[in-house]
């Protein structure tokens, strides 16, 4: 290797790696500094310095014409290439990227994917894509030697947690030249060729540089490929190595990331178990303080949060951390011994509040921030825009919304997270049955921003340069390619809520030209609850629900219709299937609230409630429908059930169409002792044959009920059967002791001597 060049490997994340780099750096003055990164991707270095461009971010390059391949080079402030970046740009010294470009990367992933594509499966999984092998995690095999659980471990003890740096890089060069002398041969061709490139690459980089005539060349790259750097062989053989490679067209920018996504390895740089404490330790390099500071945080975050923790604690925490790193020969106090002395003292050995501290000061929640002139595509631009305007600030934390729809920032809100879900953005996601007030005009939501999303943003722009446009264009795209009339009734509710009055026309039209080619009633029979949300709650959002009123007047019709011959001849678990969809139909149907279309549903259930039209769960589920509607009496249940539970029935269709009609609630016959004497005398009347064969039937119908649901059957079985059916005594009534608190009662409810609120 040349005098002039100075290799440093490092780790991709960690403080004391980052500290050693930049006393290195100081003492060499390098004229070029080489860091590993994509070659395309210089183009948007001089935004380090930018005061708005705040780690944690991260390096985006994305495929121009597939916006799907993409991948993400994040950086925090603890980072040694961070580091060495700030370093280089604020004296000006020539900074380059040597990875092998990401536009070579990219084209030959898709053309390895096309090659699996089109290969037989045997041929595609005899060359499995994987991180095996040294190359895949080296220091976990020295953390192994020396010793410890893992990897990170070792290296956080021996590198981050370290105040001296002296000939670290010399240790970490001989220690990956071992390991690489003793790689396993078994690596799959693809990876060891992905490999040779990018090393090809970048002591092609290092030949330029010095062709360039620069004497000091610093080169930052992972301490794995130190080794394959340290010697140049003659330039033809990484010539020939590069020669040909495919390309595309790749476009690069700056996103936000988040202490959460460090966690999982990404780019070319593998995760770290603890960005927030590794975060701390590059605030705090003094030893003796940070372990103080640190416990010191903890305590007011479990203050905050209501828990327990004096100053005492604190410091019997700090003194046994202390004795903790001494007996382990530690020359101060790591995340390890901090825990578990945090969790002795304050916690009391419960590790339950330790989940707190792991998610607040081991993880951490910090989203970073880029520049708003950073290169973006336009519809990342409005999306920013309206964020701005609506006060929706990305947080990497999670965050409940509780929209009020009645008001205009609410029902923009509302809007602009229903198109983002259109686009496949999912920023936000609607909590179903949990809201803070009574009434359809409150939306909940749990919004959290996770980085990934950016590269939805950017897949997402093919449909337009607007939110708004794109969700249109992206709903009209969807309603064309969908053979699925639920879909197709699920796309129109999210339309609506999303206000996209220009896709409303094209998406009601293809639900109505397949709804009337449509001849499958559990179609029909998905599509009617979505359908009904937008005809009876449309107007609280202010929607025109007015084109899809008839397009669900005809789908209930033709269900009701062809009800009868669809649930003929089911067995077991499509009569299940069956219940559900007739359940949710009916659900809706009775939201409704129309007397046509309630008449001819209830119709069509009376058809098939008659015991023997088709399975017994189906039969029991439509008769207890009727009774709930009040479209039947107790006595037309009564002579039901009495049909269905007679002697003449066998023993497991009579268990199905009581599991039917009670359906999951045995508060009918907590109230009807007819219906319990009938349920009660079939019961008894079963011989021990039939009764094992139907038990397990039964057993599965009364779990279903509550625990004190069948506390009271149990009570009233005890009963003897005359006390049961017993009419109940005739009440006496005295009319004048009944009259004598009504006076007390008027003056509580402030009413006046003639019943009016006074």
């Amino acid at each position: 290797m040349s005098d002039a060049i100075h290799l440093f490997g490092i780790r991709h994340h960690g403080p004391g790696c980052a500290r050693s780099l930049l006393q290195a750096l100081q003492a060499l003055q390098p004229d070029c500094l080489l860091i590993e990164g994509p070659a395309d991707a210089e183009a948007i270095l001089p935004f380090v310095l930018h005061e708005e461009l705040q780690p944690p971010v991260a390096l985006l390059l994305h495929a121009e014409d597939d916006p799907r391949q993409a991948s993400f080079y994040p950086f925090a402030e603890f980072s040694p290439e961070w580091q060495a970046l700030r370093f280089a740009r604020e004296r000006g010294i020539e900074t380059r990227f040597i990875d092998l470009p990401a536009a070579h990367q990219f084209a030959l992933e898709q053309a390895w994917r096309e090659e699996d594509a089109a290969a037989a499966p045997e041929a595609a999984a005899a060359t499995p894509e994987s991180d095996a092998g040294l190359s895949g995690d080296p220091l976990g095999w020295l953390g192994q030697a020396a010793g410890y659980a893992d990897g990170e471990a070792w290296w956080n003890h021996m590198v981050e947690e370290r105040c001296d740096g002296q000939q670290l890089f010399a240790a970490i060069a001989e220690a990956m030249q071992a390991l690489r002398e003793q790689a396993p041969a078994e690596r799959s061709p693809r990876r060891a060729r992905r490999e040779a490139l990018r090393e090809a690459h970048m002591r092609k980089c290092l030949r330029q540089a010095l062709k360039d005539g620069y004497q000091r060349i610093a080169v930052v790259c992972g301490a794995w490929h130190v080794p394959a750097l340290a010697s140049l062989p003659a330039a033809k053989v990484d010539n020939e190595l590069l020669k040909g490679l495919p390309k595309t067209r790749v476009a690069a920018t700056w996103a936000p990331w988040t202490y959460r996504n460090l966690c999982s390895a990404s780019g070319y740089g593998a995760g770290v178990d603890a960005p927030a404490w590794y975060a701390h330790l590059w605030r705090n390099p003094e030893p003796g303080q940070r372990a103080v500071t640190w416990l010191a945080r903890a305590a007011g975050l479990f203050r905050a949060e209501g828990l327990d923790c004096s100053s005492a604690q604190i410091i019997e925490a700090t003194r046994l951390a202390e004795g903790l790193a001494a007996l382990r020969e530690r020359p101060a106090p790591g995340l390890e011994e901090l825990c578990e002395a945090l969790q002795t003292t304050v916690c009391m050995g419960d590790a339950a509040p330790m989940r707190l501290i792991r998610d607040r000061l081991i993880v951490g929640d910090r989203l970073g921030t880029v520049p708003a002139d950073v290169p973006a595509v336009p519809l990342q631009r409005d999306l920013e825009q309206q964020q701005k305007s609506l006060r929706l600030k990305p947080q990497a934390a999670q965050k409940t919304l509780d929209l009020d729809l009645r008001e205009p920032g609410g029902l923009a809100r509302s809007h602009l997270l229903h198109r983002l879900n259109l686009l496949g953005i999912r920023w936000g996601e609607q909590t179903r049955g949990v809201v803070s007030s009574k009434g359809t005009f409150h939306e909940v939501w749990s919004l959290q921003w996770q980085p990934e999303l950016a590269v939805a943003v950017i897949e997402a722009s093919q449909w337009g340069s607007t939110v708004e446009s794109a969700a249109t264009a992206r709903a009209v795209a969807r309603a064309r390619s969908s053979e699925s009339l639920a879909e197709l009734s699920e796309l129109v509710d999210d339309v609506l809520l999303a206000n996209l009055p220009q896709a409303v026309a094209p998406v009601t039209r293809a639900l109505e030209d397949l709804a009337s080619l449509a001849t499958d009633v559990t179609q029909l029979l998905d599509a009617v609850p979505a359908l009904t949300r937008i005809a009876r709650y449309g107007n609280v959002r202010q929607t025109d629900t007015g084109m899809v009123r008839h397009v669900l007047d005809g789908l209930i019709t033709r269900a009701a219709i062809g009800l009868s011959a669809a649930c003929a001849a089911l067995h077991e678990d499509a009569a299940s299937a069956m219940r559900e969809r007739i359940r949710a139909a009916d659900a809706a149907i009775r939201l409704l609230d129309d007397p046509a279309r309630s008449q001819d549903w209830q119709q069509a259930l009376g058809r098939i409630a008659a015991f023997g039209a088709s399975h017994g769960l189906i039969c029991g589920q439509a008769a207890r429908l009727l009774f709930d509607a009040d479209a039947e009496d107790l006595d037309a249940c009564a002579v039901r059930m009495n049909l269905a539970l007679s002697r003449s029935v066998e023993p497991a269709a009579a268990a199905a169409w009581l599991e039917g009609f009670l359906d999951q609630s045995a508060l009918i016959l907590m109230h009807d002792p007819r219906l319990w004497s009938m349920v009660d005398g079939w019961l008894a009347a079963l011989s021990d044959d039939h009764f094992e064969r139907i038990v397990a039937l039964l057993r599965r119908t009364f779990s279903t009920f509550s625990a004190a649901e069948r506390r009271e059957l149990g009570e009233r079985a005890r009963r003897p059967a005359a006390a049961t059916v017993a009419a109940p005594a005739a009440t006496r009534w005295d009319p004048q002791r009944a009259a004598l608190p009504l006076p007390l009662l008027a003056r509580l409810l402030g009413l006046s001597n003639d019943g009016a609120f006074s």
